[in-house]
């Protein structure tokens, strides 16, 4: 294992990858699915997202946390609308299933949507969202998770992140793609934080006692444990808007249990009551919207790429180099990955390496 920082090519990583899961018990159609959402984080610079997960995935399985074969079933269906248990499966071949139900349903109706319960986690909300851009609809993905966040003026978790993520369709060569977590950060960025055996910042986390936390070393079971919170986008209180992301937060907790009848808050733990293992039965929910029921696509392309070019022109704030708009940061940063290799940081190698002994896998197939 190097001691830096290293840069494998993405035509290493997919097929070891692949071959990973289907060594956990995934089966390989599965596992492809699976294999291009990570790598797409990785892509996209979610590090938090991608390859870096690969052995958390194997050792929930082992655990019996999650089952590696998803049989999914629809409970309900209609023209527009549909309702899928993913069988506590995974959570990425559940959001895909889902969102090309949706897609369909939308081509044909103008809208579809679809919701999920008894899921698990499900990598990059905006994975789901881009599928339907990339077919020139609106997505929207939704998913809560284990209780992360505080609400406003509380200093218990009781939300997950809980990401909100819409793709829209525009002329340029990305589309329009919003992806983030309600919280104020997500878990992922403590855990690359704990991992580099770096502080977070200030204004993150809040306490039992009401003050900010900023040590990352054993941070994650604290939350879990329900002695530190993230603070919702806004951070502590209102005066910052706190209470937005909050709401936002709580929007994204009922869409993704509400509809399909699925567990929230508390309930979203792998362990019950009695401290015994237990599915963590996370909710999802997807939309996509057919702009070709509303306005012919090219003008809703152009209209949309009017608007991101505009606000990437107006003026910039001093000490400032420019403007983005969401998605244009994943399309650079795909495109420098594609050409330079996906970066892996020391400690996401040696996850890695110790993975490919537990599932008798060559370490040379990593190629470093």
């Amino acid at each position: 294992m190097a001691a830096k920082n290293v840069y494998v090519p993405v035509e290493t990583l997919v097929p070891f990858m692949n071959e990973a899961l289907i060594g956990m018990g995934i089966p390989p159609e599965d596992a492809k699915i699976v294999a291009d959402v990570m790598i797409q984080a990785d892509l996209w610079g979610i590090r938090s997202h991608g390859i870096a997960h690969l052995r958390m995935y194997n050792n929930r399985i082992k655990a019996g946390l999650n089952v590696g074969v998803t049989n999914w079933e629809l409970i309900n269906d209609t023209p527009t609308t549909a309702v899928m248990d993913a069988g506590n499966g995974m959570g990425f071949v559940a959001g895909y299933e889902a969102m090309n139900l949706a897609i369909k349903k939308a081509r044909e109706y103008g809208m579809g949507s679809v919701a999920v319960r008894n899921s698990s986690h499900f990598g990059a909300a905006g994975y789901y969202s881009n599928m339907a851009a990339k077919e020139g609809l609106v997505g929207l993905s939704f998913t809560n998770a284990h209780p992360s966040s505080a609400p406003t003026f509380g200093v218990r978790p009781m939300l997950g992140t809980n990401p909100i993520s819409v793709a829209i369709p525009s002329d340029e060569e990305f589309p329009y793609l919003f992806d983030a977590a309600t919280s104020v950060a997500p878990r992922g960025k403590i855990e690359i934080a704990a991992r580099a055996g770096k502080p977070i910042p200030e204004g993150w986390v809040i306490g039992e006692d009401g003050s900010f936390d900023t040590n990352s070393d054993g941070m994650i079971k604290k939350m879990n444990d329900g002695a530190a919170a993230l603070l919702p986008i806004g951070g502590m209180g209102e005066t910052h808007g706190g209470h937005k992301g909050y709401g936002l937060a709580t929007i994204v907790e009922i869409f993704s249990a509400a509809f399909q009848d699925g567990a929230y808050l508390w309930d979203l733990t792998d362990t019950d009551p009695e401290g015994n293992p237990q599915f963590l039965r996370i909710g999802h929910f997807f939309i996509a919207i057919d702009v070709e029921h509303f306005i012919p696509l090219p003008l809703f392309r152009k209209i949309t790429g009017d608007i991101l070019r505009e606000l990437r022109s107006s003026p910039i704030a001093p000490g400032q180099s420019r403007i983005y708009t969401a998605g244009e940061k994943e399309h650079v940063s795909s495109q420098k990955a594609q050409k330079d290799g996906v970066e892996l940081s020391p400690g996401v190698q040696k996850s890695l390496l110790t993975l490919c002994e537990e599932l008798d896998l060559p370490k040379n197939s990593l190629g470093f």
